[in-house]
């Protein structure tokens, strides 16, 4: 079944499987997907740049790890599954909540997509899979605050939405939110979701 999304409602129940390539098309399938955002102890954000063979979003700059559950995996299984997959090392990592989103990839695809977020600390060396990822890059917040506001076409809309609930919503994880909870930083990350989802009816907070 690693071809295959698990199919949901708008509630994230399930509702079957259906091949992925399908899930992708500009009509698009709701599915399950998931994000995760690793720091380290300087409460860097490890950010990695997706490869060029990617359908959607090739060579844009995401969140550490994004992919999708299987059939049989809940979404913290899932995603230690694909951190090792992805950076060949692994950490404990917390389930946070979700959001709903749909959003067009020029005229090649999109997500439309149920995408938990979780959040995990990591200090290991990095040994990443070049077949998926092309480079990493360790962020603060005035890096990442500076290329949304000159290169916003460079990073993948699904991360946004997930570090602004993150950091602006009724979660708060605990020093990483105090690093990263800044106004300026903020009003960058709305920028960011205005220009991607200029319908606010494509996004929505979940849980």
């Amino acid at each position: 079944m690693s071809n295959y999304v698990i199919l949901v409602d708008k509630n994230d129940d399930v509702v079957g499987t259906e091949e992925k390539y399908l899930c992708h098309l500009p009509s698009g399938k709701l599915h399950r997907a998931f994000t995760t955002c690793i720091f380290n102890n300087k409460n860097e954000l490890l950010l990695t740049k997706r490869s060029n063979t990617k359908m959607l979003w090739s060579n844009c700059w995401d969140g550490t790890i994004a992919s999708h559950p299987k059939n049989s995996e809940n979404y913290t299984i899932a995603a230690e599954r694909r951190m090792q997959e992805e950076l060949g090392v692994t950490c404990k990592l917390e389930y946070l909540f979700k959001f709903e989103y749909h959003i067009q990839y020029e005229n090649i695809g999109s997500e439309n997509e149920m995408c938990g977020v979780l959040i995990g600390k990591l200090e290991k060396q990095i040994n990443y899979n070049k077949n998926e990822i092309s480079k990493i890059m360790w962020a603060d917040i005035n890096r990442l605050n500076h290329e949304l506001k000159t290169n916003i076409k460079a990073y993948c809309p699904w991360m946004i939405v997930a570090l602004y609930l993150l950091f602006f919503s009724r979660i708060n994880y605990g020093n990483i939110a105090d690093k990263w909870n800044k106004l300026e930083f903020k009003r960058t990350l709305e920028e960011s979701i205005n220009y991607y989802f200029p319908n606010k009816n494509n996004w929505r907070f979940v849980e």
